[in-house]
């Protein structure tokens, strides 16, 4: 029976290109692998998976009885069901340790890179095994994805250097212009439901004994969600009377490099708390804000502790 590489819930860019490179390379270690999703993959992903030929992994959300690797998470919130009814051999992430725990050691790879791209780059490296110019193109649009073409507070030297290296392999002549094209799509939110919009990007949290959620839309020109924000707010809302404290929604605008966050919560002050800026209403511009994983998870998980 393969191995399942997995990534966190909402899968995005990372998540999906991660578990696919990762299943190839376990797989060649001697480790038969295979990628899967808990989910739906957002437009962006399609797109890139397109671009290099692969078709979306398989959804499987359930790891009882099953052998499981673990990409670009390690918290039970974003995990697959009965993680605990199942064995984990491995954990590949840029991300803070959550709180997923094993009865045995296993084999870590966590690194504070802007992406999982980077890490499994490095891993095949690391092996000497070369990298599929199909799975080169898609690590490369994750990196691109993950920093935000390098715009992010997350970005690291190894992950432009990784960039470089992948762009030869994939045959990759302009990464902006692939970026670009990319973050377009991206940006499309016509004919999405509110609902969808908001599960695009999303992650609950464990904030002292609190469940928060924290989703971002990226678009390359906030005025695209003029005509949607109403409805997203009327989301967050909903998402919140299922059992939150607070639903935060990122609206991220690359060019001008900074976010409007939407708020729902149960006390709003943890908002000035995390920024020192205090919210008009159930909004509040954070200039240069653009990682949820560095400047806002952090920022809030400091806010409930006080």
């Amino acid at each position: 029976m393969a191995i399942l590489v997995c990534g966190h819930k909402n899968p995005d860019t990372d998540t999906v290109a991660s578990a696919i490179a990762a299943a190839d390379l376990y797989s060649k270690r001697g480790m038969e692998a295979k990628a899967v999703t808990q989910g739906e993959i957002a437009p962006e992903s399609v797109f890139v998976l397109e671009k290099f030929g692969f078709k979306a992994p398989e959804i499987v959300s359930d790891a009882t009885d099953q052998k499981v690797i673990l990409v670009d998470h390690t918290d039970i919130s974003q995990t697959m069901d009965n993680l605990d009814k199942g064995e984990l051999l491995a954990v590949v992430d840029h991300h803070k340790l959550g709180d997923v725990t094993t009865p045995n050691p296993l084999e870590m790879w966590v690194w504070p890179v802007g992406c999982t791209g980077t890490v499994l780059k490095s891993m095949y490296d690391f092996y000497g095994i070369e990298i599929p110019s199909n799975i080169a193109g898609i690590l490369l649009c994750a990196i691109l994805s993950d920093t935000v073409m390098f715009k992010s507070v997350t970005c690291t030297e190894q992950d432009k250097k990784a960039v470089e290296a992948l762009a030869k392999i994939a045959g990759v002549d302009d990464v902006q212009a692939l970026g670009m094209e990319m973050f377009k799509v991206k940006s499309a939110v016509d004919g999405a439901s509110a609902n969808e919009l908001v599960f695009r990007d999303y992650k609950d949290f464990d904030m002292s004994g609190n469940k928060v959620g924290i989703g971002q839309l990226e678009v390359v020109d906030l005025s695209m969600l003029d005509a949607h924000k109403e409805g997203l707010q009327a989301e967050i809302e909903k998402v919140k009377a299922d059992g939150r404290h607070s639903v935060f929604l990122l609206l991220t605008d690359i060019m001008k490099e900074g976010s409007e966050m939407l708020i729902a919560s149960d006390d709003i002050s943890v908002v000035e708390k995390a920024f020192g800026v205090k919210p008009d209403g159930s909004s509040v511009w954070l200039e240069g804000v653009m990682s949820r994983k560095k400047q806002v998870a952090p920022n809030f998980i400091k806010a409930f502790e006080g």
